[in-house]
């Protein structure tokens, strides 16, 4: 029987149609397509052992053995989840690894439910060749990073342009010690894929904040990573006072809502003091013990009087985390780059320039 295939397209990811991925759950976790939804054909043990017998046995008994193993109660439900996705967004596209096997054998238990929709042809493995053969073409695009010492809202710069790629969204991560997302890192695949899923909504130029290639667990593709080195560069600087306000914004207000938000009160305070100790603990080599000792203190004293309504308390350990520490750091990383600065202003002044060099590039 022949089963519709849809070419593996990266306009499917434009089209805001639902991909069912019925790869097993570990897979998914590995890395999916943008977007996409985890209903498996077979769970992770099924597909482990259909996978021993296929290697040992070969096709058609790897076969029988998933029939045997996905059957009855199990098949329906499964087919069940398949109907009501598609009931969702009839429009939705079935995907496994290759385009294969699994998918053709969802496409053939959907059909014999009465529902007829494609699959992927080349599936999961042929649309990430496209995503990443799409970020190695960016990087021959014209780009703008914008640099700055912490504090300076380079972010919100990015957010706020049209053509702005922002890194560290795709990263779910700050790009420092104290950086980390109350929610679970993205794995690398997925990290790549949300980077080319966000080049795809710019057309031309882009601009991008300065980072390392390490962004959190996640490491930018090195082709893409080559090219923003080599980039023109904006820098942002405003006074301290600015600066520490802004920190104080990001790592405490922002950080407290979205632990509030996602644990409750009781965990999620519990949880973020933990994530600023360990991650103040984890500058030790570089901060030196004394050092550390201090900031530490006056770290737990903010922790006591921000549980009495006092959130400013924290500056007392901000301001000289941001002095001793990421100033001197990030100031040495920015005169390497002296030379290629376009402009050197404050954070209106390079909202402006960056639009102005958006529109001429």
């Amino acid at each position: 029987m022949n089963h519709p295939q849809v070419e593996p397209d990266l306009a499917l990811l434009g089209q805001n149609r639902l991909l069912i991925d019925v790869r097993a759950p570990v897979e998914f976790a590995e890395g999916a397509l943008p977007g996409a939804v985890n209903l498996p054909l077979m769970d992770d043990e099924e597909r482990r052992q259909v996978g021993i017998c296929y290697k040992h046995r070969g096709q058609q008994a790897a076969i029988e053995l998933g029939n045997r193993l996905v059957t009855g109660n199990l098949k329906a439900s499964r087919i069940a989840a398949w109907q009501r996705a598609i009931k969702a967004d009839p429009q939705a596209v079935i995907y496994c690894f290759r385009g294969g096997l699994r998918s053709r054998i969802a496409q053939q238990w959907l059909l014999e439910a009465g529902i007829e929709r494609p699959r992927i042809r080349g599936g999961w493995k042929a649309m990430r060749r496209a995503l990443c053969a799409h970020t190695d073409a960016a990087a021959a695009r014209p780009m703008l990073i914008v640099g700055g010492l912490t504090g300076c809202a380079k972010t919100e710069l990015i957010q706020r342009l049209e053509n702005g790629v922002d890194l560290e969204g795709c990263a779910r991560h700050k790009g420092s010690a104290f950086g980390r997302h109350p929610l679970p890192a993205p794995s690398q695949i997925d990290f790549e894929h949300a980077l080319a899923r966000q080049l795809m909504d710019v057309a031309g130029s882009c601009v991008l904040e300065d980072e390392s290639r390490h962004i959190g667990v996640a490491n930018i593709p090195l082709t893409f990573w080559q090219a923003m080195e080599r980039a023109p560069r904006i820098r942002v600087e405003m006074p301290l006072d600015w600066r520490l306000a802004r920190i104080h914004k990001d790592y405490i207000e922002d950080l407290w809502a979205t632990y509030r938000c996602q644990y409750g009160q009781w965990l999620g305070w519990a949880l973020m003091r933990k994530q600023l100790s360990s991650a103040l603990g984890r500058l030790k080599k570089r901060l030196g013990s004394a050092r550390l000792a201090r900031l530490s203190r006056l770290q737990q004293l903010a922790f006591r009087e921000h549980e009495r309504g006092n959130t400013q308390a924290h500056e007392a350990w901000l301001g000289p985390l941001l002095t001793e520490y990421y100033d001197p750091m990030y100031r040495y990383q920015l005169e390497k780059h002296a030379r290629t600065y376009l402009h050197v202003g404050d954070w209106e002044s390079c909202l402006a320039f960056a639009r102005d060099w958006q529109n001429h590039s």
